[in-house]
């Protein structure tokens, strides 16, 4: 789990929790008006700026990417892909049907040269299934993007029409206060959805994309060359490259100067 989208999130609702209690009581900030044009409109906003298919796909996995984490960093890739390499050279594919791995991509690879599926099979599949999934993560960050650009907009659109209703009621002063409040809650909600929840997951979405897409490269290549039979400490070596250079050397090990 990525903890620290979810500090983050729990961090931002305490802060607007305790100055709303500050200055009185939570329920002075609750609005079914302001929620309606703020989520309703913002979510229609999305509908006609993608497909549905885009929609289905996007936001629950960019939900779920957005709270979990890579099961094994691109060092630890690195590490395990030697690992299976040298079970390779000592037994040969059929030693890989035994070994288990807590990436399911990187499982998917070692069946596949278990299985003894040609080098140009494996490419193929294994690239296609990345450039899927990073595209449907995109997607997500995209669609979490549009959202929170559109939801500031609605809580100025609600805004408007809260105070239109309050102008054309001023010969009602007990209607003035509910309208108002209305009128400037639009704009609190829009807010908060933009630059609490959907803007810092959108952008929580792409940096995930960048490792994924790290991620998965350097498993495909490193499928590769064990399908190719090539040795653990050519395998290390060329995968590393991948690696930024302060994190190409164990923990413990000297860098070089």
């Amino acid at each position: 789990m990525d903890i620290m989208t979810s500090a983050g999130l729990v961090a931002g609702v305490i802060v607007i929790a305790t100055m709303m209690l500050l200055g009185g009581d939570l329920e002075m900030f609750v609005s079914e008006h302001a929620a309606i044009i703020i989520f309703g409109g913002s979510i229609a906003a999305t509908m006609i700026r993608f497909p549905l298919g885009v929609m289905l796909h996007g936001v629950p996995l960019g939900m779920k990417f957005a709270f979990t984490m890579s099961r094994l960093s691109a060092r630890e890739l690195v590490d395990e892909l030697a690992r299976i390499a040298e079970i390779a050279r000592k037994q040969g594919p059929v030693g890989l049907e035994k070994v288990e791995t807590d990436e399911p991509f990187l499982a998917k690879g070692i069946r596949y040269v278990a299985d003894g599926y040609d080098l140009e099979f494996i490419r193929d599949n294994l690239e296609r299934d990345r450039d899927n999934f990073l595209m449907h993560l995109d997607e997500g960050s995209k669609i979490y993007r549009a959202i929170g650009d559109c939801a500031p907009a609605f809580g100025m659109v609600g805004t408007l029409i809260g105070m239109v209703q309050m102008f054309a009621n001023m010969t009602d002063p007990s209607k003035l206060g509910p309208f108002m409040a209305t009128a400037l809650l639009a704009t609190l909600y829009g807010a908060l959805v933009s630059n609490l929840i959907c803007l810092p997951i959108a952008d929580k979405l792409h940096g995930k994309l960048l490792d994924e897409e790290t991620n998965r490269t350097l498993i495909i290549d490193g499928i590769l060359m064990i399908r190719d039979s090539k040795s653990p400490a050519l395998v290390r070596e060329m995968l590393l490259a991948y690696l930024p250079e302060k994190h190409r050397h164990a923990e413990g090990e000297p860098v070089p100067a």
